[in-house]
Formats: structure tokens, sequence, C-alpha cells
């Protein structure tokens, strides 16, 4: 066991987006029942306050990630900022993307009633939207999604699935759609 929990760890360790069990068994070369014990034993070893780097459960999978206390140092060695701020306009479209995606520019941009094409565009360089196929409205337009890094980021541990739902945040709003035309109606009252 000690052994596959060294090659889970190096996985963890050289993989760029969480992996999932199956992933994970797959490169191993064993059941999945033996890579969430192994699973459970790192986390045991990377738990926050432990370790400089913890075990971290995302997307319906895992991944490691600096502990809070070295983030910092890590951001300096990096030159960058571990938490970047986000903007009003850009929390907006990332709620946006996240309930009522995948959605376009001019779609984002009519419910937020301003032009979307800048924050788009930096949500993307920094990895917490992607491409996600064409619309097939006229002109095709490019549809988002949010990715893995924003499951990350927020502490989604089974991505989209985790955040609250629609009639939590917006009373009798459980639809993503009906509040999708919702939004857009306001907009189009205000424009």
């Amino acid at each position: 066991m000690a052994e596959l929990t060294h090659v889970v760890e190096a996985l963890l360790f050289v993989a760029s987006e969480p992996l999932t069990l199956a992933q994970l068994a797959d490169a191993a070369d064993c059941s999945t029942e033996a890579v969430e014990r192994a699973l459970d034993a790192l986390g045991e070893r990377h738990a926050d306050g432990r370790s400089g780097v913890v075990l971290e459960r995302v997307s319906s999978g895992y991944a490691l990630r600096a502990a809070d206390a070295a983030a910092m140092a890590c951001a300096r060695l990096l030159d960058r900022s571990p938490d970047r701020p986000f903007s009003q306009a850009a929390l907006e479209t990332l709620a946006i993307i996240a309930y009522a995606g995948p959605v376009s520019r001019p779609e984002i941009a009519r419910i937020r009633g301003v032009s979307a094409d800048g924050t788009v565009a930096s949500l993307s360089e920094r990895g917490l939207i992607e491409e996600s196929g064409r619309g097939d409205t006229p002109g095709a337009p490019v549809l988002y999604r949010t990715t893995s890094v924003f499951d990350r980021v927020f502490s989604l541990a089974e991505g989209r699935a985790s955040l609250p739902a629609l009639d939590q945040i917006v009373p009798g709003e459980a639809d993503p759609d009906a509040l999708r035309d919702r939004l857009q109606a306001v907009a189009a009252e205000r424009a």
C-alpha cells in the first residue's frame, strides 16, 4: 500500500488538472478501491497544517495544491498573486456562466446590460472559463463554460453541482433557463 500511495502522490504531483479515481486507477494499474485507500493515506499526510501541500477533492477528482501557509511564498516565486481579487463584473460574469452556461458573450452582455468582451477575455486568460462549442443562433457565437480551475478556486468538490441551488439565491428560481429568460427580460427593459 505504501508503494501505491507514493505512485498516486506522484501522479497528482505531475498532473496539471485534477485526476478522477478512474484516471488514477488506470495510470497506477490497480483498482479504484485501492486508489481510494491511497488517497485516504495521502489526505492524512497532506492535511492542512501538516505539510506544504494539501490534497484537495475538486470537480469529482483530486489534486495537490499549496497549503494556505505556503500560498504567498509560492505566489512570490511565480510572481503572481494567489488571491488576485475579482471585480464585480468578473463575479457577475462567472455567476452567469456557472449557472446558465454554456453561454455566449452576447447573451452575457444582454443579461448584464453591458459588454462582456473584456471580462470574458480576462476570465479566459485566468483559466476560469473556456470555450465549449458554438451556439446555434445567427453568427454561431462561441459558448463558454467554467473550468476545473474555477472549481478549484471556489472549492467546489463536485464542480457546478456544489454551487448553491438557484432557489436558495433567488427564491422561486430553480431552473437555469427560467432564470436566464428572466434576466434577459430585465436587461431588455433597461435597454
